[in-house]
């Protein structure tokens, strides 16, 4: 059998670099230990967006900055057939949803405008607004999709219909349920964008009380959780509005 044999220097070789992989492993795990430990120290952000440190946080609005830059209201979401729709849509999240008094026949919408004047908007008369149906694939920040069917008003459309031409020129939009549990604040661009809709029915009949009767936001641009379900109102500002998952450390834009 030829024997095979090792030079020392080629020995030496492999002992430096598996040292030099050792100490560089040593100083980088130091580093993220060390820059873990810094961060976790550092005061949480306060009001509507706390919950995570302020250095995340403002990393987060750099990202919504850099997204809300470039956002194009010509860009849509891939649509599916009515086929390919699920016909059982899945349930998720009740926050908002428990108000044992609340009676969907009785529902009206309550509008903020920009005149500090209100209005009630019932039902029937978003219905005769022009109708517009999506089959989307609804993606769930905990990191399931659907592709679901439905149908309502598009959002830009309401505002065109009600004459919000001063409110839609402000920055954002803040919707919450009736009983003011679950409240979301979503960026201007989006809010307008094409596909985003104030949905009463879903695979072409009314919503029922399970999928947030008698109205729901569904924006396909975002995750699921600024898709406001059982909205109570409406209102307009330039400031962000509160927002239920931000308060808990989530990002504000939260799109996709």
């Amino acid at each position: 059998m030829k024997e095979i044999k090792i030079e020392e220097k080629e020995v030496s070789k492999y002992t430096r670099r598996s040292w030099l992989a050792f100490v560089n492993l040593f100083v980088l795990s130091g580093a993220g230990i060390a820059g873990w430990r810094g961060l976790s120290t550092q005061p949480l952000d306060g009001g509507i967006l706390g919950g995570i440190p302020t250095p995340l946080r403002k990393g987060l609005e750099t990202n919504e900055k850099l997204f809300r830059s470039t956002f194009n209201n010509l860009k849509l979401i891939k649509e599916y057939p009515k086929s390919e729709a699920a016909k059982k849509v899945r349930v998720n999240g009740a926050v908002g949803l428990e108000e044992a008094s609340f009676e969907p026949t009785q529902w009206t919408l309550d509008l903020q405008k920009a005149d500090n004047k209100s209005q009630s908007i019932t039902l029937v008369e978003l219905k005769k607004l022009p109708k517009t149906e999506i089959i989307y694939n609804f993606k769930c920040i905990e990191g399931w999709s659907q592709i679901s069917w439905w149908g309502g008003v598009r959002f830009v459309d309401f505002c065109n219909h009600f004459g919000l031409n001063k409110e839609a020129q402000m920055q954002y939009v803040g919707m919450c349920t009736p009983d003011q549990e679950y409240y979301v604040g979503i960026d201007r661009e989006s809010a307008l964008h094409p596909q985003t809709i104030l949905a009463y029915e879903m695979n072409g009949k009314p919503l029922i009380a399970e999928h947030d009767a008698p109205l729901r936001l569904i924006i396909p641009i975002k995750y699921g959780v600024k898709s406001l379900k059982r909205i109570g109102s409406i209102y307009f500002d330039n400031e962000k509005p509160s927002d239920y998952w931000a308060e808990r450390g989530y990002d504000y834009y939260i799109g996709h």
